[in-house]
Order: C-alpha cells, then sequence, then structure tokens
C-alpha cells in the first residue's frame, strides 16, 4: 500500500543535521500541471525561533498544518516529539484534517520528523529528512555529501536542492534555508 510519504509532488524539501547544526532548506517552485506559475515560494520557515518547518503538498494545507503544529508545540510545552505524535493522531483521525494534502518535516535542536496524515511520524536516523517530488534525489546527494565532505549542514542542504533541481521538473534552484546551531 502506498503511503502519502510516496505519492506527493510538486517540490523538494529537505532537513540535513550535521555537528550540532540542522538546516532545512527547500526549493521555491509552484507549479499548476504542467506550467511554473512561482519561482520564488517559501515553503521552510521558523517556528517559535525554536523549530524549523517545512511542506510540500497544498500550500493552503500546509499553513493549516503549521498553525496546528504551533498550538500543539505550545500545549505540550516546547515538546517536539509529543508535539508530533498529538498532530499525527489528528490529522488521522479528524475529519477536516485529514482531508489535507501535505507532508511536514519538523526539525529542532535535538530531532527531525517528518510526518503525514497518515499518521506516519517517522525521525530518521541519519539525520536526512527529504520530502516532496525531488526529495529522493536531494537525500541521495546529502548522504554522500555526509560521508565524503566536511561541508556544514547548512551547505549540504543548499547543495542537496541544488542537485534535485538538476534532475527533478518540479523543483527550481530558488532556495531557501533556515538553520538552528
Amino acid at each position: 500500500m502506498e503511503t502519502q510519504l510516496t505519492t506527493f509532488h510538486g517540490t523538494t524539501v529537505i532537513a540535513v543535521r550535521r555537528n550540532g547544526s540542522v538546516a532545512m532548506a527547500g526549493d521555491g517552485q509552484v507549479t499548476l500541471g504542467s506550467t511554473v506559475v512561482k519561482r520564488g515560494a517559501i515553503k521552510v520557515r521558523r517556528i517559535k525561533e525554536k523549530v524549523l518547518a517545512g511542506f510540500a503538498g497544498s500550500t493552503a494545507d500546509a499553513m493549516t498544518l503549521f498553525d496546528k503544529f504551533e498550538a500543539k508545540f505550545d500545549e505540550t510545552r516546547g515538546n517536539i516529539t509529543k508535539a508530533v505524535v498529538e498532530l499525527a493522531k489528528d490529522w488521522r483521525t479528524d475529519r477536516v484534517l485529514r482531508r489535507l494534502e501535505a507532508l511536514l518535516i519538523v526539525a529542532d535542536k535535538d530531532h527531525t520528523f517528518m510526518i503525514s496524515g497518515s499518521g506516519d511520524v517517522i525521525e530518521p536516523e541519519d539525520g536526512i529528512a527529504s520530502i516532496g517530488s525531488g526529495g529522493s534525489f536531494a537525500a541521495a546527494a546529502a548522504k554522500v555529501m555526509m560521508r565524503h565532505t566536511n561541508l556544514t549542514a547548512r551547505e549540504i542542504a543548499e547543495e542537496a536542492i541544488k542537485t534535485a533541481a538538476e534532475i527533478c521538473i518540479y523543483t527550481n534552484n530558488e532556495i531557501t534555508v533556515e538553520e538552528l546551531s
């Protein structure tokens, strides 16, 4: 059975954790069918200056999920693990939320999670999380850079998006990066 983590197209977001720092990068392309309608969209943002969040999928749905995550983060007094689990439960069971079509990556200084509406909450073992149509390309590039370079988390995230943009038609080089050290 195919889950939401593998069915969304149209963007690339990656989080990379290295040497006590986490960086999240997203491309800026927005497409409508086969037409590029915007090149500089912002798909990565900070929440409460303590958490980075990025999305793939419907923008309106993602904004709703950002707000829900922020509320859960506040309710759990800044416990990102509890906040993502509570969000995933609500997202899966709430009649309105379960129709939202987006994926999220959230990261704080200690944890990175991918979250979907099917109840998936995944914390990657290697410190690399990616979503969107170019996510696999970006993740592969980041894994190689982690093994064979001394680049920072930020540099790896940026280069991973650039690599995905060379391969994925739904990803461009208009990159937004946020970082927590």
